[in-house]
């Protein structure tokens, strides 16, 4: 158990993080069919705003300061890059989320010279706590009950808010939510808005943990949240959540899984921990091979 706990515990951890940036991909999905290839970079961006920010700023200063500008860029790309091609074929907006994506890294990387930054120390979640025989950060145990307060609330607001009843109706008929007159440019600003904040929260626990922000740091756990909501059933909340856990937890036993089996006897030395994110999209490939969409994906019926 003393060498299985540590890598639960960041298994859940890092999963929970995972799962603030899959919704995001799962709420624009949900209502314009979109995939914003953008968002993980949004999560990176957020990473580098508060490194320098906190450099010049108090820490209670700089991060509500990052939250508030990681919402307005989100909400920027949305009006700027995906507006304007409403009626355009699903190609076009495709195109021009990859476009948005590599613009944030390039800005990135012209920022920051290329070079990895030092995220700043958190207080409070930073420090290091002992759980039985394991070691780990405050962090790794802040998230996943932070991420189920915050999916709470999201659940809440959309359903039982009027900005959600419209966004849930846009999810269902986006034409006739408009012909209904519902303001669809503030309900998917909205959404982008609801998006880039949780992307903003989860990149301060994720850099808590993992505290060199470069230009890319947002491809991957990007690439995997966006997989952890396809294996949810993309377009559902609580699955893009489990999705994300599942994802977490599997890559990190993976990692420590020669240890593990160490301990049980049995010495291997071929290298496994290399094949931790590979682990994700073989999952992926599983599920969809059973259940084309995903696990809480419900079956798109077309009427004629």
């Amino acid at each position: 158990m003393s060498v299985v706990l540590p890598y639960l515990l960041s298994g859940i951890s890092v999963g929970g993080q995972y799962a603030l940036i899959a919704i995001g991909y799962t709420m624009v999905y949900g209502i314009l069919r979109l995939i914003n290839f953008a968002h993980g970079d949004v999560f990176m961006v957020a990473g580098v705003m508060m490194v320098y920010l906190s450099a010049s700023l108090p820490l209670y200063i700089s991060m509500p300061l990052m939250l508030i500008l990681t919402v307005i860029i989100g909400f920027t790309i949305e009006r700027a890059a995906y507006k304007p091609l409403r009626s355009a074929p699903r190609m076009s907006v495709m195109i021009s989320a990859i476009g948005v994506s590599y613009l944030l890294q390039n800005l990135a990387a012209y920022i920051t010279g290329g070079l990895a930054q030092q995220y700043p120390t958190v207080p409070g979640i930073s420090n290091s706590v002992s759980i039985g025989p394991a070691t780990t950060k405050v962090v790794t145990l802040v998230t996943p009950f932070l991420v189920i307060a915050l999916v709470f609330a999201l659940v809440m607001l959309i359903n039982h808010t009027k900005i959600g009843m419209a966004m849930r109706a846009v999810a269902k008929d986006y034409d006739t939510a408009q012909l209904m007159g519902i303001r669809i440019n503030a309900v998917i600003s909205a959404t982008f808005v609801i998006g880039s904040f949780l992307a903003a929260v989860g990149s301060v626990l994720y850099f808590t943990n993992y505290t060199a922000v470069t230009y890319t740091s947002g491809a991957m756990p990007g690439l995997k949240a966006f997989v952890a909501a396809v294996f949810g059933g993309i377009g559902s909340i609580p699955g893009a959540v489990i999705g994300a856990f599942i994802i977490g937890i599997s890559e990190n036993i993976v990692k420590g899984l020669e240890a593990m089996l160490g301990v049980a006897g049995v010495s291997l030395n071929i290298g496994l921990a290399t094949f931790s994110d590979a682990v994700t999209f073989a999952l992926l490939i599983i599920i969809l091979v059973v259940k084309p969409t995903g696990l809480f994906g419900e079956k798109a019926t077309e009427k004629v």
